[in-house]
């Protein structure tokens, strides 16, 4: 019994590894697929824009479960090129109790805006208004943002 309970437990633990994303399509077929995504992203490597200007970006790295999401094909709403987008908003003690709200662009060309903004848990006043840009990362290049499934 304590045989069969330690094989179930290693199989368990060697269907859980995470298998990397390389590009856009593969993102797509683990949506469709109803694969859970996950997406980890360096800001430090992405190119920051904030408040309508290129700033340093900060040595941090985030992580979101995908929990919905959106496609739009090509031209689908006078879009040039094809994308999904997904979104989360967490409260966080930040200097006081404030939404943390991520979004996630990703286009068909394999890069990924990341708009990450802070906002006020009465007014909703955004008080943080960042974009991150980078690539998705494929293993071979510097792309910031990676994006994992479990199969």
């Amino acid at each position: 019994m304590k045989i069969l309970v330690i094989i179930l437990v290693l199989t368990g633990l060697l269907v859980a590894e995470p298998v990397k994303i390389k590009n856009f399509d593969e993102l797509m077929d683990a949506f469709k697929g109803g694969y859970q995504v996950r997406a980890v992203i360096d800001y430090g490597k992405c190119k920051l824009v904030s408040d309508n200007e290129e700033k340093k970006s900060p040595k941090a790295i985030g992580g979101i479960n995908v929990d919905a999401w959106e496609y739009f094909e090509e031209m689908a709403i006078g879009n040039p090129q094809a994308f999904v987008v997904f979104s989360t908003a967490k409260l966080i003690n930040y200097r006081g109790w404030i939404y943390n709200y991520a979004k996630f662009k990703v286009t068909a060309e394999n890069k990924v805006i990341m708009t990450a903004q802070y906002a006020d848990t009465k007014t909703f006043e955004v008080d943080m208004d960042e974009k991150f840009f980078t690539d998705i990362n494929d293993g071979d290049n510097d792309g910031a943002c990676n994006f994992y499934y479990e199969k």
